[in-house]
């Protein structure tokens, strides 16, 4: 019901952020703190959530049990499932209140209005720079330490995200998806077209 009626009545005694439950705060303490509770037994690596160690182990097991049948792309369960198919379908339920944007998930859209907000709440503990979202934390975290988990199939060479292997992969396939609408030039990256 507190989410309905906005109420939030459990706050951090760090930076002041209120939450309808306290699960949720408990969440946030741990970014604050850097308490990882979840741990790989395979690597070691730390998560804060339960459900983000399983999707990691999904990883070294190889095992993605939810495929999409447009892209045969994998998924731990079958709600991130839903979720990506909203990509295929063009859905997007959640839209942001100042700029109008769609989004597939809430989580997308939260995440999307500390844009707005300037809100920047993962911050890098050896630089100290700000993100709207830990995935974005732990993506820059991969440029101090070096590594470089996405590599190459054709030439090895690896890459911090996802995203940037799938610009990679461009250069060996030679699709070149964002065309200039005056000459017809093809290009890899669309800020290669401006």
């Amino acid at each position: 019901m507190k989410i309905h009626t906005g109420e939030r009545p459990h706050s951090c005694s760090i930076c002041g952020k209120e939450y309808p439950r306290g699960s949720d705060l408990t969440q946030h303490m741990r970014i604050d703190t850097g308490e990882r509770p979840h741990s790989c037994s395979v690597c070691g690596k730390g998560f804060t959530r339960g459900s983000h160690l399983t999707y990691h182990m999904s990883i070294h097991t190889g095992e993605w049990p939810h495929s999409c049948s447009d892209c045969g792309k994998g998924f731990v369960t079958n709600s991130q499932l839903a979720l990506h198919i909203r990509n295929h379908t063009g859905e997007r339920p959640h839209s942001c209140s100042v700029c109008g944007k769609g989004f597939v998930s809430n989580s997308q859209l939260n995440q999307h209005m500390r844009y707005h907000t300037g809100e920047r709440p993962y911050s890098c503990s050896i630089c100290g720079k700000g993100f709207v979202s830990n995935s974005q934390l732990n993506q820059h975290m991969r440029y101090h330490t070096g590594e470089r988990p996405h590599s190459c199939s054709i030439c090895g060479k690896g890459f911090v995200s996802y995203s940037q292997l799938d610009q990679h992969m461009r250069y060996h396939t030679g699709e070149r998806p964002y065309s200039c609408s005056i000459c017809g030039k093809g290009f890899v990256i669309s800020s290669h077209l401006k």
